[in-house]
């Protein structure tokens, strides 16, 4: 009905007694989707209201049936249209149904032609591939059997036709992959057989192998490489060959290293007890150590020999090629980022070593020990272990060009010679050299700490605290003789020379403290009085063992053979500190005798210089007061104090800058002079003359004062020269300054024109000074000319 009602059109609203029918409780639940009848009957049922149910549901059957017939004769029409449209339907029905069932029949017609073809072509198809199957077989077989009476023949050629007979088993084994050949009568004896000759090949290969890397000799080696390529083991085997390489030299490292074994003459003599540990007697330590380094010796000789041999293998297989692809063996080698066997080989033997070692040394305190206080001998076996690995290349390559008129001899001339040793390539990450030593860097550091304390011991034995003397001569000898000892134990490395030579500029810098130390800074160290002080007779000996340690050291690194230049710098950097504070001992005394000199000359200006020449043209005396005070002053300074001291070279070099400097000061203050007459002139020309005198014991010649001896030559013809002459003179700018020149030239102005300190208002000495202080030429000029344009 409601379907009858969509076609009219919209629902009307249910009938009133309709909607009292659906409010009714009773009938709820007939419009659950989930209405069970069963349900309903039991329990209507069991509440026992059978006929009231009955009764109630007779009366809504009456109610749905008048409800049906209103809705019928409501919508009769839209009723009998559907009926008519069902009809239809049918029609069409019908029809599809028949043309379905001629496609069917039309389907099995055309099954019938194409399944029997195909069923047809499956079968001949699979007969086809067993023919082809039985085919291949057959021809496998027949090569089989054919190979396996070449390989026969090829076996009994011996080592000469090896390399065929691997080429034979190679395409044998090529024809054995991916197919089962068990059970075929006809081939099962040569099945055998060719395991067989594998095996004897592989074997005859692998003595040739053996045999030409022990030799050295690279035809052998380079014939076996061939059997194992053409096998198709290649890889494989220089892997099985460098791992037993490994594996050996781990053994002979371990038994080198092996306490028990190293203390065996010990225990055969002097058996302990049970559960004794396995150490050396102390009698028996030389003997200790005596095995420890013969076995350390043999060690290096079978890390050398093992070296070489896989050297040797590394060099083949880099020359050797296939004859049939040219590919070169160490291509298949190092394919897919694999390293090459001689990196393979040093990296496990380094690593071998370093753990080794650590392990040993762990557990042995007499190794460690042994290690540790002999570590240059132990680092010398390392340097002649790497020298000797070095050279073998050069055997090698000798080895190759004097190899027989061989195969591998043709391809090793037609290929571009291989001039750089193989086992000294390192890459940017990787040091071959360094990865060996890197097993020595604890015992290094445990060597280079007791080498310090043997270096400094003696330094502090002969420094006591409170000590006041610097050290003997037979002291400081032992200290040289430390020095020079460790110098010398150290030169088998260049490294090691480098860095025992900073733990003797450490021990140099010590003996500079210890000698500061002693060193008088009080006011009677730089008296120049009386005679030599308490505090100045320990300067002087401070200052005389500085510098016998600067020379004997000095000796040392001079008389070292093959000496670093980084470590020899390492020293004279050191020993130039003591030079300093040798300078920096005697500057105070040297200050002293400078401002002496300098006073003792600024008192010439309390002599007469005005005077006339006299009756005879000569000076009445040959030289003025003040001279005569400098040249006894000089002298017995030379002789008081600086006569004590050794370093003869030193004391000049200090001696010679105060010389110039006295010089300077007395052509200054000779130029100021004022008034200055002709016999003043002529005793200061004296002056001049014994100056040179003077200054004589400051020096090893007067002349090896350079520019200070020129000007005190040059001056003195120009006290008696003309204005005119002295402005024409050559020396005159080159040799004495023009700031001088001018000075003298107001020595011969009227009074009324001052000179360049009495018009500033200056005293000698405060002009002297500022002199000091403004050593340009340019400055001088400029306060001259400036005191000129106050005058004018």
């Amino acid at each position: 009905m409601e379907e009858a009602g969509a076609g009219g059109g919209a629902a009307p609203a249910p009938a009133p007694a309709l909607a009292e029918l659906l409010a009714d409780e009773c009938y709820a639940d007939f419009f659950r989707e989930d209405f069970d009848v069963k349900a309903y009957t039991s329990q209507s049922i069991h509440q026992a209201v059978i006929a009231e149910q009955l009764a109630k549901l007779a009366q809504g059957i009456s109610q749905l049936d008048k409800e049906l017939h209103l809705q019928v004769v409501a919508r009769h029409e839209d009723l009998l249209a559907q009926a008519t449209g069902i009809e239809s339907l049918e029609g069409v029905l019908q029809m599809m149904q028949t043309r379905i069932g001629a496609l069917q029949s039309t389907v099995d017609r055309i099954r019938v032609k194409i399944v029997d073809p195909y069923n047809k072509i499956v079968s001949r198809t699979a007969q086809l591939a067993k023919l082809q199957a039985a085919c291949d077989l057959l021809r496998r077989i027949i090569r089989i059997l054919y190979l396996s009476k070449r390989l026969q023949g090829q076996l009994q050629g011996g080592s000469r036709e090896i390399t065929k007979a691997a080429q034979s088993l190679n395409e044998l084994d090529y024809l054995s992959q991916g197919i089962d050949l068990s059970g075929i009568e006809v081939i099962e004896n040569d099945l055998l057989f060719i395991a067989r000759a594998r095996l004897e090949v592989e074997n005859q290969a692998k003595r040739l192998l053996e045999q030409g890397v022990e030799t050295q000799n690279p035809t052998q080696v380079g014939t076996a490489l061939q059997v194992f390529h053409n096998l198709g083991t290649l890889k494989d085997t220089i892997a099985n060959v460098v791992d037993g390489y490994c594996t050996v030299l781990e053994e002979n490292i371990k038994n080198a290293l092996d306490i028990k074994v190293l203390t065996q003459p010990s225990q055969t003599v002097t058996r302990g007890g049970p559960g004794r540990a396995a150490m050396p007697t102390p009698g028996n330590t030389a003997a200790f150590r005596a095995a420890l380094w013969t076995n350390m010796e043999k060690l290096m000789d079978q890390i050398c020999a093992a070296c070489g041999q896989v050297q040797h293998l590394q060099k083949v297989l880099t020359k050797k090629r296939d004859p049939v692809s040219h590919i070169c063996f160490i291509e298949e080698i190092v394919k897919d980022g694999q390293s090459d066997i001689l990196y393979k080989f040093w990296t496990a033997v380094t690593q071998t070593l370093s753990s080794q070692f650590q392990s040993s040394t762990e557990s042995s305190m007499f190794l460690k020990q042994a290690f540790e206080g002999e570590y240059p001998k132990l680092l010398r076996l390392y340097n002649d272990l790497w020298k000797r690995l070095q050279q073998y290349s050069q055997n090698i390559q000798r080895n190759f060009n004097a190899s027989g008129n061989t195969d591998l001899f043709a391809e090793l001339q037609q290929m571009e010679e291989d001039t750089q040793d193989i086992f000294m390539q390192k890459t940017q990450d990787y040091d071959p050299e360094k990865a060996l030593k890197d097993s020595l860097q604890q015992y290094e550091a445990a060597y280079l700490s007791k080498s310090l304390s043997r270096l400094f011991d003696p330094i502090n034995l002969v420094f006591p605290p409170g000590g006041r003397n610097p050290p003997s001569s037979d002291e400081l000898d032992s200290i040289i003789k430390t020095i020079a000892s460790e110098l010398n134990v150290a030169a088998v490395d260049p490294d090691l020379s480098l860095a025992v030579a900073k733990n003797v500029a450490k021990t140099i810098q010590l003996y500079g403290v210890k000698s500061e130390q002693l060193l008088s800074t009080q006011g009677d160290a730089s008296q120049v009085i009386g005679p030599l002080t308490e505090g100045q007779r320990r300067n002087v000996a401070v200052v005389n063992s500085l510098y016998k340690l600067h020379q004997s050291v000095l000796k040392v690194i001079t008389n070292q053979s093959s000496f670093p230049a980084a470590a020899e710098q390492t020293v004279t950097t050191a020993l130039k500190a003591v030079h300093d504070l040798m300078g920096s001992a005697v500057q105070p005394l040297l200050n002293s005798v400078g401002d002496s000199v300098e006073a003792i000359i600024i008192t010439m200006h309390q002599e007469d210089f005005s005077g006339s020449l006299s009756s005879s043209g000569k000076p009445d005396v040959p030289c003025s007061l003040y001279m005569k005070e400098l040249q006894g002053f000089i002298a017995r300074v030379m002789s008081d104090y600086f006569r004590h001291f050794e370093c003869f070279d030193f004391v000049f070099d200090n001696t010679e800058a105060m010389a110039q400097r006295a010089i300077e000061l007395f052509i200054r203050n000779a130029s100021l002079i004022r008034p200055l007459g002709e016999g003043g002139k002529m005793r200061l020309a004296a002056d001049f003359a014994q100056m040179e005198l003077a200054v004589a014991p400051l020096c090893r010649r007067v002349s090896d004062l350079g520019k200070s001896y020129r000007q005190l030559r040059s001056f003195r013809p120009l006290l008696f020269q003309t204005s005119e002459h002295i402005a024409s003179s050559p020396a005159l700018g080159e040799v004495i300054p023009f700031s001088i020149i001018l000075q003298f030239l107001f020595t011969r102005a009227p009074p009324e024109l001052k000179s360049p300190f009495q018009r500033a208002e200056w005293s000698i000495a405060r002009y002297s000074q500022w002199l000091d202080d403004h050593p340009s030429e340019k400055d001088r000029l400029a306060l001259i000319r400036r005191l000129l344009n106050v005058l004018s």
